[in-house]
């Protein structure tokens, strides 16, 4: 009898014990990272640089997944449908604040979908020119445009780039007429610029400075706020009177929209730690990138100024949506 009470009694200890326990700490197994493009662009790297650093802090693997297609779409709408319990992140770039403008429909919305996290890195385009073409400045481009309309073609790495929607920004605030013509890459848009099948180039800096260096390609302006420590003789758009023109590609961390917020800010400072060694910020310098290691309300604020941003410039070049 005795035996009995005495097992009871332990066995209702046992019960109070588990219900009293705390919940175990975020996060207690592994965390997924969707990177919505191709392994080996720059996003990936950024996205490997930021998980092996998240790894070790939060002592948990962080895995990336690549779900390339349709210009992040597929990988942006995966992510917006995961449950938020911050064990499924997204590491996407600047295609977040562009698709909006350039597609009809779309498997997620920007806003409403997503908690931002942190803008990590940015990284700003450049006009390029071949050194024979005679053209120095964005000035020069522009009066040679004005003189022979209709006869200019321009590069990027795609429809819907943030380089192809400085080409077009170009075309619209300086009153001229170049025709856009897309490949698949930045390397490809630059190096049809060096065969001389395009004119100019409007690319990713990480693209075109090795070739810039080199003498191989004149480099017109950035498209920066600031002049490119690397590049110090090539003036911002801005230097080049063009007030406020600034056009940069981002790559920035998201959870799904519903995430708690103590999962946020937690997500938000590893990232900040993780982009400030030494390394990370070599390896980011060394992609044409500056780090931001920006806070949420940040990421926030920067998303809903783009979007609307983009939506006008769209509309006043007259781009066919998708």
């Amino acid at each position: 009898m005795i035996g009995r009470v005495m097992t009871a009694v332990a066995s209702a200890a046992l019960l109070l014990a588990v219900h009293a326990a705390p919940a175990q700490a975020y996060p207690d197994r592994p965390i997924s990272m969707i990177v919505p493009f191709a392994p080996g662009g720059p996003t990936d790297i950024i996205a490997r640089i930021v998980a092996d650093s998240l790894s070790r802090s939060l002592k948990q693997p962080v895995v990336i997944e690549n779900k390339p297609g349709a210009a992040g779409n597929i990988g942006m709408g995966l992510a917006a449908r995961a449950k938020p319990d911050g064990y499924t992140l997204l590491l996407t770039s600047t295609a977040i604040a562009v698709n909006p403008a350039i597609y009809k429909s779309l498997p997620y919305d920007s806003i409403k979908d997503f908690a931002p996290i942190s803008e990590l890195v940015d990284s700003p385009n450049v006009l390029v020119v071949k050194p024979t073409s005679g053209i120095k400045t964005v000035a020069d481009l522009v009066a040679r445009a004005k003189a022979a309309p209709g006869t200019f073609n321009y590069s990027s790495p795609g429809i819907g780039t943030k380089s192809n929607l400085t080409g077009e920004e170009l075309k619209v605030r300086a009153g001229i007429k170049m025709t856009h013509i897309p490949y698949k890459g930045a390397g490809p848009a630059a190096i049809a610029v060096l065969d001389g099948t395009v004119q100019v180039g409007s690319v990713a800096l990480p693209a075109a400075e090795g070739m810039i260096k080199s003498g191989q390609l004149t480099a017109l302006a950035v498209t920066g706020p600031q002049r490119w420590p690397d590049l110090p003789n090539v003036p911002t758009m801005i230097e080049s009177g063009y007030p406020g023109f600034v056009s940069v590609t981002f790559s920035a961390l998201f959870a799904p929209a519903g995430t708690p917020k103590e999962i946020v800010d937690l997500l938000a400072k590893e990232s900040k730690s993780a982009l400030a060694t030494a390394k990370a910020q070599e390896q980011a310098h060394n992609l044409g990138f500056t780090i931001v290691a920006g806070t949420p309300a940040e990421l926030e604020a920067h998303l809903k100024s783009e979007i609307p941003a983009v939506k006008a410039l769209v509309a006043r070049a007259g781009l066919q949506l998708h």
